[in-house]
């Protein structure tokens, strides 16, 4: 019996899936312990079998469409590249950086008056990139960062001693405190009069005097110890006879002023 059945055609090619392409991580850094989102852009996302960071599978991911996946870093260190796997093979590169947890050292001035607008210097490392630099629970007014090393803030209103915290990519650093500083008060000079030349000591009683950075007769600096919160012994500082206003500073502002009277020597 004949075969009548037609001849076999060529073979088809069969079609080989395009690997995917990686155009970009956003972020593109995060802290070295790992758990941040990252959206992944680029095309050929269907089928995706895995997504590495580095030689680490991301912690998670979720294929949005062909062209979006988001992924969970997993714990790193340093710069990594950042691939997507598909039946087609693997994509490209983009890079992810560990970024480290910035460390504090210091505040200068430490403290300020409670009405806040003091302008401070933070030192530490691993400060660049900062997102937020808080006193306390309240963010700074405003802030520079001025290298990886120090940053330049404005103090907002507060009270008491504050934590002073910077956070970067890489976390939320230690604390440093800085402490507000009421206005001081003074209520009483004794003697309230002396000679017109320097040296005579004078005793000033009030209110939040312990960290007294100036006293002042009239516009001139005496010399001065700080007894306690409540008192500071100065020595008036030479001028002409007369009334002159007296005050002392701290870093929560300028105190109110009393009256010290210079006596002119007498005339024989």
């Amino acid at each position: 019996m004949k075969d009548n059945a037609p001849p076999a055609g060529p073979a088809q090619p069969t079609a080989v899936a395009a690997a995917p392409a990686l155009t970009s991580a956003v972020p593109n850094t995060g802290p070295a312990a790992g758990g941040n989102t990252v959206i992944l852009t680029g095309s050929g996302f269907t089928g995706i079998t895995a997504v590495r960071f580095g030689a680490n599978p991301a912690l998670g991911y979720t294929v949005n469409s062909s062209t979006q996946i988001t992924a969970v870093a997993p714990a790193g260190s340093g710069a990594v590249a950042v691939t997507v796997t598909a039946p087609g093979g693997t994509s490209n590169a983009v890079t992810y950086t560990y970024a480290v947890v910035p460390v504090l050292t210091s505040v200068s001035p430490s403290g300020g008056p409670a009405s806040g607008g003091t302008t401070v210097v933070l030192t530490g490392t691993d400060l660049g990139g900062a997102t937020a630099v808080r006193f306390g629970s309240t963010a700074a007014t405003s802030y520079t960062v001025n290298s990886p090393t120090q940053i330049t803030a404005v103090a907002p209103a507060g009270s008491g001693a504050v934590p002073v915290t910077v956070t970067t990519p890489g976390g939320t650093s230690n604390a440093v405190i800085y402490t507000y500083v009421g206005t001081p008060v003074l209520s009483l000079l004794s003697p309230a009069q002396g000679p017109t030349d320097a040296g005579s000591g004078v005793t000033l009683s009030g209110t939040g005097l312990t960290t007294t950075t100036a006293v002042h007769f009239g516009a001139a600096s005496a010399a001065f110890t700080v007894l306690s919160d409540t008192a500071i012994a100065a020595l008036a500082p030479a001028g002409t006879p007369g009334p002159v206003p007296v005050n002392v500073t701290t870093p929560g502002g300028t105190s109110n002023s009393l009256t010290y009277t210079r006596l002119a020597p007498p005339v024989i």
